[in-house]
């Protein structure tokens, strides 16, 4: 029996939802990088003293879907009473609750009269962090050891720090970024703190609930879709499409997500973890059904994901990932909306972009990150939108004045590429022209 009614239960879910929101607005405001303060690519999220996700600011589903991996690694390496009040985690291992190595997550618990309340949880996108080439998503790559450095959870020592910024070609970006990272948890676990006594599992009781309603709501029967993601590297295997296959079946209140004929991990970097492959189904199966389930991992528990141990939607190392967060989630994404568009016609819409549209670039001491926008597919509603970033990626543009203040480049163009969204009653959105002038020389 639920101990809260119906309007208590939304203003405690807000009351959380509001606290992971201000911990994003922390550490965007404290970052120096202009890829966090600027772009905002960074997530927020609180979570159970399990490790479930519990609430969660409206940041990059990306991160968000796979920070719960990030949370177990943690809990698993240390225990859920291995950390004592202000210690923090950090990890970036794809392959230990991680995504792609620029990906930092910092993991803080929250104690309150030696109870253990909950964790608090931020990830930033670090525009350098090593590796063969300036942004640390290097095309070339074959393994992981060449994208960067790879930290399992350890204990975010000034130590540890060290060897990070030893590694990273922009180490005082990295050092104010982390600063930023550290701050927002600081922030996260302080007011956590003041909901001791809330039964929260309710939070993620009630996501559960709306999500097996909806599911319930669908026909039952198994529907797939197929998708090719232009590879790219040296290996033979990067000349032709990697292809992501994918079954979704509704039987009741549960669903199953199997991408069994999807193609095995590529040499190059075109393979993503399978916590990315779960976060895009998380964002894919939301958006179809219905945005206001919320989004914890009480939601996620009628739905089963399978994704074939190493192929390119569960890669495993030494597989390369850089390009697995960026652009096999976008495909994964749409594959999924793909399954989805005829059990839930009236709310799926064409393709969009399919890409996050990936820009590095750097020079002595400086590195440029930037996914840059594109069209949304048209929708059963209307026209799709224009130069915005779709599915998994929520980030805001670099503006201008910024551009060119942080970085020895000019821009010389910027704008909507009319007419490249089609025709029709409800065409795709239009994608952008960017014209960037380097006033020096730049990998």
């Amino acid at each position: 029996m639920s101990e809260l009614d119906p309007a208590s239960l939304q203003v405690l879910i807000s009351r959380l939802t509001g606290v992971a929101e201000e911990m994003g607005a922390v550490l965007r405001r404290s970052a120096y990088s202009p890829n966090i303060k600027e772009r905002a690519d960074c997530s927020a999220a609180l979570f159970t003293p399990a490790g479930e996700l519990l609430v969660q600011a409206e940041h990059i589903p990306v991160h968000l879907g796979s920070m719960p991996a990030s949370v177990a690694a943690a809990i698993a390496a240390f225990g859920a009473d291995g950390l004592g009040p202000g210690e923090q985690v950090v990890l970036n291992d794809p392959f230990a609750g991680g995504t792609h190595l620029n990906d930092l997550t910092l993991v803080a618990p929250c104690w309150v009269d030696g109870r253990l309340v909950g964790w608090a949880a931020n990830r930033a996108h670090h525009a350098d962090v090593g590796g063969a080439a300036p942004g640390s998503i290097p095309p070339e790559a074959t393994e992981v050891y060449q994208e960067g450095l790879r930290l399992p959870p350890v204990r975010l020592t000034p130590e540890v720090e060290a060897v990070l910024l030893a590694n990273s070609r922009t180490p005082d970006e990295r050092r104010g970024d982390l600063d930023a990272q550290v701050g927002a948890n600081r922030l996260g676990v302080e007011r956590l703190a003041a909901f001791a006594g809330a039964p929260l599992d309710e939070v993620t009781a009630y996501g559960e609930r709306r999500m097996r309603a909806t599911l319930s709501a669908l026909p039952d029967g198994s529907w797939s879709f197929t998708d090719v993601l232009d590879s790219c590297g040296p290996a033979a295997d990067q000349q032709r499409p990697a292809r992501i296959s994918l079954t979704v079946t509704i039987d009741g209140e549960h669903a199953t997500f199997d991408f069994a004929g999807t193609d095995d991990q590529r040499r190059g970097n075109v393979n993503a973890v399978e916590a990315v492959t779960v976060s895009a189904v998380s964002f894919a199966l939301r958006a179809a059904t219905d945005p206001g389930i919320p989004a914890n991992g009480g939601a996620m528990r009628p739905v089963r994901v399978l994704a074939p141990a190493g192929s390119i939607v569960a890669a495993r190392p030494p597989a390369a990932v850089g390009a697995g967060n960026v652009e096999v989630s976008q495909r994964v994404a749409d594959v999924c909306l793909g399954a989805l568009a005829t059990p839930c016609a009236d709310r799926v819409g064409a393709a969009g972009q399919g890409t996050m549209n990936n820009l590095l670039v750097g020079g002595a001491g400086w590195v440029y990150y930037e996914t840059v926008a594109g069209g949304q597919g048209g929708k059963p509603s209307g026209p799709g939108m224009s130069g915005v970033h779709t599915a998994m990626t929520n980030t805001k543009n670099t503006p201008v004045e910024a551009l060119e203040r942080h970085y020895p480049m000019r821009v010389l163009r910027y704008r909507l590429r009319r007419g490249s969204g089609g025709d029709g009653r409800h065409p795709g959105g239009e994608g952008i022209e960017r014209d960037l002038l380097m006033l020096e020389d730049v990998t």
